[in-house]
């Protein structure tokens, strides 16, 4: 076949199960060699479009195209496409290298192929010396290596992965991810990614779909993803940010907006989304991260910031940030993360006390959906 292979396209996907819509209308193409995050909380509807790429689930409606040929209705073993799931899913009765094996003796590859190559990817996933040994006698992270290495040796032109890592401790899981990414770097096939883990999303995918209530809410890296969520649930969903109702007070051209929040007054902010919509009387949503927040015991020195006190409710030691939960007025309260710095010359804020939060309007999103 000419050209590169493993691009997928997903056109008005809908999916019920009863009275309830699981996939609504779902569209969006992913390029050959793409790593694909579908990130979405629980029911959202990834795991049935998931299913449906992999022919394990018929649509409603909509169509399903690998490299522009209609695969909506084919067989599951008649797309070239593989399926890791949570759950490891190994044969308990065979060994590491009959499990990773099973899918090339069953294409009918010459045995000294098929050691080779197990071999090769056993090293690459650290697990070289382990052929002999069973499912039961692998630990969850061993066992989703050999999963992996499992769907990627017949060289499928898709690999799609339902929440791969999600039955493993932190450190383990970190340590897959990057594994992930290396070793689809080097087999350049797609994966397309289930996940409820924002970190996770944002870490690994080349671009990322947020989905709720069965639909793609926006496609994006995730830089635009993060720094420019298009709504409330994808500002909320994605990282931590501080959501402030209000009202639109003044309108200025490029997007500008002055805000008015109860209980902190007007600040101002940028609108990147349906700006056309932007207007004086409108209620909105200003999101700003907490890690775009200063704190300090006095204000700022240099103008241009959006600029409020409050008290130290709370103080939250993570390691690598600290993390202030600020009261305002009216019961509302402003998370702040601040770098944990060894050298940090700065005088430590404590509990109780009056401090400074000082923002850029170019750190407020003003948020209209």
């Amino acid at each position: 076949m000419d050209g590169p292979r493993g691009g997928l396209r997903v056109e008005n996907l809908y999916k019920r199960f009863g009275r309830d819509v699981a996939v609504d209308g779902v569209s969006f193409d992913i390029k050959p060699g793409e790593f694909f995050s579908l990130l979405g909380p629980s029911g959202c509807g990834k795991t049935t479009t998931l299913r449906i790429i992999g022919g394990l689930l018929t649509p409603d409606a909509g169509r399903v195209y690998l490299n522009d040929e209609d695969i909506t209705f084919l067989p599951p073993e008649k797309r070239d496409i593989n399926i890791v799931f949570q759950h490891y899913a190994l044969f308990p009765h065979l060994t590491v290298y009959d499990n990773v094996a099973f899918g090339p003796r069953r294409q009918g590859w010459p045995e000294d192929r098929i050691k080779a190559e197990v071999g090769r990817l056993l090293e690459m996933v650290h697990l070289q010396g382990y052929e002999h040994k069973y499912p039961r006698e692998l630990s969850g992270g061993e066992q989703q290596r050999v999963a992996l290495i499992r769907a990627l040796i017949t060289r499928p032109q898709v690999l799609l992965l339902d929440e791969p890592l999600g039955a493993l401790d932190l450190k383990i899981r970190q340590q897959l991810q990057l594994e992930l990414i290396n070793i689809q770097d080097a087999f350049h096939i797609t994966f397309i990614y289930v996940t409820h883990d924002q970190s996770e999303a944002l870490a690994m995918g080349d671009r990322i779909a947020v989905m709720n209530e069965g639909r793609i809410l926006q496609i994006g890296d995730p830089r635009t993803i993060y720094e420019n969520p298009i709504n409330r649930f994808v500002a909320y969903f994605i990282g931590n940010t501080n959501l402030l109702e209000g009202r639109v007070a003044e309108v200025r051209p490029g997007g500008m907006a002055r805000v008015h929040i109860p209980g902190i007054g007007d600040v101002w902010g940028m609108c990147r989304h349906h700006c056309e919509r932007l207007r004086v009387g409108l209620d909105v949503a200003v999101s700003v991260r907490p890690e775009k927040i200063n704190i300090s015991r006095t204000p700022p020195s240099e103008p241009g910031y959006n600029t409020i006190t409050g008290l130290v409710q709370d103080i939250i030691y993570l390691g690598v940030s600290i993390e202030y939960i600020i009261r305002l007025e009216q019961g509302l309260t402003l998370r702040v993360f601040q770098q944990n710095l060894a050298d940090d010359a700065r005088q430590v804020i404590t509990w109780d006390e009056i401090v400074w939060l000082y923002w850029l309007p170019a750190h407020a999103l003003v948020l209209i959906d």
